[in-house]
């Protein structure tokens, strides 16, 4: 089964509070999710975004095209910068406990990363673009535990 999902983060000011969004496609079947966190980072929402996206897929070794404007997100995959990074145990880098949740689920399908420019017209990335602000400018937000416990005073 092909799935086609692309993904957007969001934030206001960075750290401020922040959102993802995300379009699921796979035949008919279109899905759309987003979440907001009252104070995050661009990058943290970007990969939440591809995390929550692959954590919901039901059929194990799915083949999955994920479409993002983080070069981020994407090239910390495609260029297997986070698996060294792991090797390491992520000292100095930032973000790691969203990349070990990441790994986690990475092993579980057949992924390829796409990286499209944003803001450029491309209708699925300008949907998760409106999704992802829209979430980072509601009212309900979310507390991103781990960031805020790792903020330096």
């Amino acid at each position: 089964m092909k799935i086609v999902i692309y993904t957007d983060g969001s934030s206001r000011g960075n750290p401020g509070p922040g959102g993802f969004g995300l379009v699921m496609q796979s035949g008919k079947h279109h899905k759309e999710m987003s979440g907001g966190f009252r104070l995050t980072t661009n990058n943290r929402m970007e990969l939440l975004a591809v995390i929550i996206a692959l954590e919901t897929l039901k059929i194990p070794n799915s083949e999955v095209h994920v479409y993002t404007d983080s070069k981020y997100v994407c090239e910390a995959v495609e260029k297997k910068w986070v698996f060294g990074w792991a090797k390491k145990g992520f000292a100095g880098k930032k973000n790691p406990d969203l990349w070990q949740r990441f790994l986690k689920i990475y092993p579980q399908h057949q992924i390829q990363f796409h990286w499209v420019k944003g803001h450029a017209g491309n209708p699925l990335n300008e949907r998760c673009d409106q999704l992802a602000t829209a979430a980072a400018d509601s009212k309900n937000l979310d507390v991103d535990h781990y960031f805020e416990a790792n903020q330096s005073s």
